[in-house]
């Protein structure tokens, strides 16, 4: 069965110009409505479902603008795309402001018009995808910043989101306290598992000599001291997830009897002598770097290559600086209602210096350190001296613009001749610069392109 075709409403009092998108659309694939008035366009708004509208700024001495935001009162997720002859940087950026999601300029060239809305359409897609996994993490555990808003978390979440429709295994990797656990969950949820049970194991809190029976059960007089039958956490799974935290710590003794399964889908509890099948999906997650401990001899190749078949690396904190405030303040009102405190804000130098510090233990050292803070302040307001103090802490000033600027000017076009090995001309073409701007750069800030040549 086919998916639906996406619906577009597209509104031009130009009927030729009507014509000519319809023949696009169509041909793309897309189910299009058309018409020339915007009371018309505000009533099938009203009436249907679509996916995306295009919107003439001029509508026969009509504001398109204007158009588009009685639109979005009516839908406010719809991305619209705004057409426009009069092509002035003004009309633009007023465009944006006011929501639109896409700008195309007449006469316009039909794949260029197609590659707009297929554009569209995905960050559309992309975005009502995130706000969903959101809204059922918060549901389900209440973290309403659980991912933040960094692009490196973003990319992560369209990740989860994509992941979340499959079966295949997944490997996340990240360091001590970034959320692994929280992700695998989220994983869980947004999937078609999330009725069934979410179960987790510690890899390395289990003794090697129990770990067998941990993960596949026992029967009654398998050893000393079965006197009943358990079941193991393969079977308590079901039809769910296993979540196998810091598999890196697994004995190899154990990942070869763990790879066998992962291949027959199938086990024997310790003792018996009846196969169980393995329905669960399995999420596996070390915060070492496993091609590392491959290398040196702790962990199986063929094992890796069976749950990281989908990779998700969690950055660490330090390289997510800008979700440390939201965080922040969800741990301020989190720790402020559970001790009864009503705690407003940070000071300034306090969030200057928990953006400045590093954090080794990631957000659950933020959160340990927030939580302090909360138990130990007597004010309102939570001041520079009740956090971190055994660490002597130096928060950067901001830059001026001029020296930001230029500091990401240099880095980036030494990462450029890096990448292109000094080919100013390579250079220039993934830049979208011209060569003479780019030997400008050059000698502005003193680089010689033999350094990168010669690498």
């Amino acid at each position: 069965m086919s998916a639906p075709k996406e619906k577009i409403l597209v509104v031009d009092d130009d009927q030729n110009i009507l014509h000519v998108i319809q023949l696009r659309l169509v041909s793309g694939g897309y189910d299009v409505t058309m018409t020339t008035g915007p009371e018309e366009a505000l009533k099938l708004a009203q009436n249907e479902p679509f996916d995306l509208a295009l919107i003439d700024l001029k509508l026969n001495g009509q504001d398109g603008i204007q158009l588009m935001e009685n639109i979005y009162r009516i839908n406010p997720t719809i991305p619209v795309i705004i057409l426009t002859a009069y092509g002035t940087i003004k009309s633009a950026v007023n465009a944006m402001k006011k929501g639109a999601y896409g700008y195309l300029t007449k006469p316009f060239d039909g794949h260029e018009l197609l590659i707009q809305i297929n554009n569209c359409l995905e960050k559309s897609r992309l975005s009502t995808e995130v706000k969903r996994l959101r809204n059922l993490v918060k549901e389900m555990y209440g973290f309403d910043n659980i991912i933040g808003n960094s692009e490196k978390m973003k990319k992560v979440f369209e990740q989860v989101s994509l992941a979340a429709t499959t079966d295949s295994n997944v490997y996340i990797e990240g360091k001590s306290g970034t959320g692994k656990e929280l992700i695998a969950k989220t994983l869980h949820v947004a999937s078609d598992r999330k009725d069934h049970p979410f179960v987790g194991l510690n890899c390395a809190a289990i003794p090697e000599n129990l770990m067998e029976s941990e993960l596949f059960g026992y029967e009654k007089g398998a050893f000393t001291g079965a006197d009943a039958r358990k079941r193991g956490l393969f079977s308590e799974a079901g039809f769910g997830t296993l979540f196998l935290d810091e598999i890196s710590e697994m004995p190899l003794s154990m990942q070869v009897k763990m790879l066998r399964v992962l291949e027959e889908k199938e086990f024997y509890p310790v003792g018996g002598r009846q196969t169980v099948t393995l329905d669960a999906r399995i999420i596996a997650a070390s915060n070492k770097n496993l091609e590392q401990e491959i290398e040196n001899g702790n962990f199986r190749e063929d094992l890796f290559y069976r749950i990281h078949v989908i990779p998700i690396n969690l950055p660490p904190l330090n390289e997510r600086k800008e979700d440390i405030p939201a965080l922040s303040r969800h741990f301020l009102q989190k720790y402020s209602r559970e001790m009864g405190k009503e705690i407003q804000a940070f000071s300034t130098a306090t969030m200057q210096k928990l953006i400045a510090y590093p954090w080794p233990g990631n957000i659950r050292e933020l959160e340990n350190t927030i939580e302090c803070a909360v138990a130990m302040t007597k004010r309102n307001i939570i001041t520079e001296d009740l956090i971190l103090q055994t660490q002597n802490v130096t928060p950067e000033g901001l830059k001026p613009f001029k020296d930001a600027k230029e500091n990401f000017e240099k880095n980036y076009l030494i990462k450029l001749f890096e990448l292109t090995r000094g080919n100013v001309s390579q250079a220039a073409k993934l830049a979208g610069k011209y060569r003479a701007d780019v030997y400008e750069l050059v000698k502005k800030y003193n680089l010689k392109l033999t350094d990168f040549r010669n690498k």
